[in-house]
């Protein structure tokens, strides 16, 4: 320790020019000399080390410190939902830190000299300005070893950074003030967020598309990574490169948690990354769509909404709808695919809800993770609306109406009940050679109307459409519609088209109980309700995720479930009637178009 306290004092002694042709401090922003070479520097003054230390009267006495620490001072201390460590005010070398960083007196304010040293400027409107105020950066001033002990995504403590005492993280573990060989005085270069990775632990990091990609930014729109403006020639210029810090930041975050570099959570991914300047599609062109999963509607500290949280229980998600809530940034991985209704890397590690309403993490099938928000979260559900206001009361439950336990349901949960389905194969189907054993995803309907399921060019996925209820596809429910393929584009991607107009599965009746309006003694069929003299829509006879057996309107098989738009009950009955007669046959009671239709058979 005497040969550093005598070259200490040598070096408070000695003007800059003794030290030329050496490195460290010298040519650093720290060098607050009057010859520094950053944009704030000392008038007259030609010493360097000054400006912290002095050899005499300093406080504290290690390392010979020549700032007021300035008492009295009340820190506002990171917290979040994730770190559950209760933090102190800031202690150690980390209060020497602040003494500057925290703008509360003038970089000038030096113990050693009357009056303190003239400068060109101080910290405000800098981002190395911290302010008391340190809600919005990385956690300081705590023994390691705590958090580790309440966080299983922590690695073992780190035996090449600097800890106080041993345990304690301070500035210093991840800065050297007198080196700034990476860039902001990074102890480590921080390139593939190297130096995030010496404590942070995420299962999947390694092979995720956010570690491993290297798309670069075009130039055109918000900077991505306007860190690269302070690291010099350490800049990282890939998503790759920039690891972490794609989306966080260690200090000035835009919010009071998690360090997110923006408060509202969506702009994290699509304000500079997923907008065609950076990443391989543009999401955002999505959300700016009039049916889009509404990411806008609550940010992390607003309080006029509830933000998504990552300990949040899948099974009362209130308030958000966010892109976490459907993708893990830390493991996403588009190389790994799946078939339904196995979630692909996309989406994997999310948290979902099964079919009985049990949350499950990671959620396995896709389905589970549309289920947080559209199956018993009755406060997000409440709020969407269906393709008509069927019979059945269940409106709103997907897990409900879609559960195989059902009278018929889509297979999004598990395979369909009739064996005897037609219109199937579809040969327009571009997904997989569909047939009654078939599962489909959520998403095979409710999808990007660019997605390159049916030959477009947009990224896939339920981030928005031009079509209502976010399909990928049109699908016309406003009667009276005439039919073509182009209006019911999205059943006939599976339903084959010519099966279904030659009234195959529904056949035609002859005569009898005013059946509908088909020609001569032949009544009904697909042919002759989706026809020119009627021009019933699907959504007037079919609910196109399932029903749920109610135990008064009749039998709920081939997803039938009327259309009270459209269709209304006989004269003493209280809602329209079907009943299931066995294969391709049926009859319905119930009053359709100025039709009477009285047990009226088929076929």
């Amino acid at each position: 320790m005497k040969w550093f306290i005598s070259f200490l004092v040598c070096a408070l002694l000695l003007p800059v020019a003794a030290y030329a042709g050496t490195s460290g401090i010298l040519n650093t922003k720290h060098n607050l000399s009057v010859t520094g070479p950053g944009p704030i520097h000392a008038l007259t003054e030609t010493r360097i080390c000054i400006f912290c230390h002095t050899p005499h009267n300093a406080t504290p006495n290690t390392p010979l410190w020549n700032r007021v620490i300035t008492h009295g001072v009340n820190y506002q201390t990171y917290n979040s939902t994730t770190f559950n460590v209760n933090l102190s005010q800031p202690t150690g070398s980390s209060r020497l830190c602040l003494s500057c960083h925290d703008g509360t007196i003038a970089l000038g304010q030096v113990k050693s000299v009357t009056g303190g040293i003239s400068m060109n400027m101080e910290l405000t409107g800098r981002p190395s300005l911290l302010g008391t105020d340190l809600r919005d950066d990385h956690p300081f001033s705590f023994p390691y070893s705590e958090g580790l002990a309440q966080n299983p995504q922590l690695k073992p403590r780190p035996t090449d950074l600097q800890f106080e005492n041993g345990d304690v993280i301070q500035c210093t573990t991840c800065h050297d003030p007198h080196d700034n060989t990476f860039g902001m005085f990074l102890a480590v270069d921080n390139n593939k967020a190297a130096l995030c990775l010496k404590c942070h632990g995420r299962t999947g990091w390694t092979t995720s598309a956010h570690a491993t990609v290297t798309n670069t930014w075009n130039g055109a729109g918000v900077n991505p990574w306007p860190i690269n403006a302070r690291l010099g020639s350490h800049a990282r210029n890939t998503v790759a490169d920039n690891g972490c810090e794609n989306c966080h930041t260690p200090h000035n975050a835009g919010g009071p948690q998690r360090l997110l570099k923006y408060r509202k959570e969506e702009k994290n991914c699509i304000y500079a990354c997923h907008n065609g300047n950076l990443g391989a599609k543009n999401i955002a062109a999505q959300f700016a769509k009039i049916s889009h999963h509404p990411v806008e509607m609550a940010a992390i500290g607003d309080p006029s909404g509830t933000p998504h949280d990552p300990t949040e229980n899948p099974t009362q998600v209130t308030g958000h709808v966010e892109c976490q809530d459907c993708h893990n940034p830390h493991t996403v991985n588009p190389s790994i695919t799946a078939k339904a209704p196995f979630v692909s890397g996309i989406i994997q590690n999310v948290s979902g809800v099964d079919k009985l309403g049990a949350a499950v993490t990671p959620a396995v099938y896709e389905y589970q993770i549309c289920l947080k928000c559209h199956g018993d979260t009755t406060s997000i559900t409440a709020a969407v609306s269906r393709y008509s206001p069927q019979t059945n009361p269940t409106i709103t439950n997907r897990r409900l109406d879609m559960a195989v336990t059902n009278p018929s349901f889509h297979p999004v949960m598990g395979i369909g009940v009739n064996p005897n389905v037609p219109s199937l194969p579809s040969s327009t189907s571009l997904d997989q050679t569909m047939n009654a054993s078939s599962r489909i995803y959520c998403t095979d309907c409710h999808d990007s109307d660019e997605t390159p399921r049916i030959g477009g060019t947009g990224p896939r996925g339920p981030h928005g459409s031009i079509y209502p209820h976010l399909l990928r596809e049109r699908y016309e429910t406003l009667d009276y519609t005439r039919e073509s393929y182009a209006v019911y584009a999205l059943c006939y991607r599976c339903h084959d088209r010519t099966s279904i107009l030659s009234d195959v599965s529904f056949q035609k009746s002859g005569g009898g109980g005013g059946g509908g309006g088909g020609g001569g003694g032949m009544r009904g069929g697909h042919s002759g309700h989706l026809g020119r003299m009627i021009k019933a829509t699907c959504s007037d006879c079919h609910d196109p995720h399932g029903v749920v057996d109610d135990g008064v309107s009749g039998d709920h098989t081939h997803l039938i479930n009327f259309d009270r738009n459209v269709v209304s009950p006989m004269p003493g009955y209280t809602t329209p009637i079907y009943k299931d007669l066995g294969k391709f046959s049926g009859s319905c009671t119930l009053l359709c178009h100025n039709h009477h239709h009285r047990d009226a058979t088929y076929p």
